[in-house]
């Protein structure tokens, strides 16, 4: 073998190496767009074709992003490990979870028994991993409040996506479960992190679009509230009203988000605008306002916008060898 193919050959290893577990927040942004386009298609009356076209792209992403952290792992446990112990990237590793649960609740209308074997699978994963990083949480030795951002939602928040799903299926009380412990860690971290952001030192630009995840929780305890309970309560609004505020208060800066270089981290942009564009047409079903209906085709166009950007800039910047390199 040649000089130059050893050496191309160990830097292919040393990208598999720096291949980051935040590559999942992509499969994930992905399959938020289409949940999000499917649930528009039924309000409308349009035809499934953009939804079963974007369900194909989620789930080949998802396969593809799997095979090469599980290679990863095979080949270089001792960054997996890394990234476990870090106080930042731990929090990211129940994304697989999210996915797993967000096609679950696609295929509720499409293929029941796939819908199902998903929700167990994401459903034991979301287990797993909220035991795991909460127990991480509470008996660290080198976390600090500035490692905190919203991004720490992330191991908790897949609680609450559980009951969209898991009522259809039949399980009501381990939904019940589920979202107790969801919204009760949400409460106790929003506290936090807003905490956190007032007499802190400002989060780092890497980590800034994190700051969408704050109105995720709400927006996804909004739908799975109106999945256990049927209707439309104060409660219920209490939670719409709260991630609508909070994506408001995001949104009133946007020179802050348009000056980042960019990162993986700009995926955090996709999930959240997927959850609240689909909380805006729950609202919408229950109450038949054309308000929301139009704040539903708002935050949808946004995201479809966005979503194309950030996978145009992903693409750029893995053929530039700016990603999976190793940190400074």
């Amino acid at each position: 073998m040649s000089e130059a193919a050893q050496a191309n050959g160990q830097a292919d290893i040393g990208r598999l190496k720096n291949f980051p577990i935040t590559f999942f927040a992509i499969p994930l942004g992905f399959s938020g767009l289409t949940l999000a386009v499917q649930k528009t298609e039924d309000v409308f009356g349009m035809s499934s074709v953009g939804s079963t076209l974007l369900l194909g792209i989620s789930t080949v992403l998802f396969a593809v992003v799997g095979l090469f952290y599980l290679a990863k792992t095979l080949r270089s446990f001792d960054s997996v490990r890394a990234e476990w112990s870090s106080p930042v990237k731990i929090n990211f590793f129940p994304l697989v979870a999210k996915v797993l649960l967000v096609l679950s609740i696609i295929f509720l209308s499409r293929n029941m028994a796939v819908s199902k074997y998903l929700w167990f699978a994401g459903t034991a994963l979301q287990f797993i991993a909220s035991l795991s990083i909460l127990s991480a949480w509470i008996h660290h030795t080198h976390f600090r409040i500035e490692h905190l951002t919203p991004g720490w939602f992330i191991p908790i928040v897949g609680s609450v996506i559980i009951p969209i799903a898991g009522v259809r299926h039949g399980f009501v009380e381990l939904s019940w479960f589920f979202f107790s412990v969801g919204l009760l860690f949400w409460l106790a971290l929003f506290i936090v992190v807003f905490y956190r952001m007032i007499f802190h030192p400002p989060i780092v630009q890497k980590l800034l679009p994190t700051l969408f995840i704050l109105f995720a929780p709400p927006a996804i305890a909004f739908i799975a509230y109106s999945k256990l309970t049927g209707h439309l309560d104060p409660f219920g609004r209490i939670l719409f009203y709260a991630s609508l505020f909070l994506f408001m208060l995001v949104l009133c800066r946007p020179g802050i988000f348009l000056k980042l270089r960019f990162y993986l981290s700009w995926w955090a942009y996709s999930f959240p605008l997927a959850a609240i564009t689909l909380s805006s047409i729950q609202m919408y079903h229950f109450t038949g306002s054309l308000v929301y209906r139009n704040l539903a085709v708002f935050q949808l166009a946004l995201l479809i916008m966005i979503v194309p950007v950030l996978t145009y800039l992903t693409v750029r910047n893995i053929a530039h060898r700016r990603i999976c390199v190793e940190e400074s």
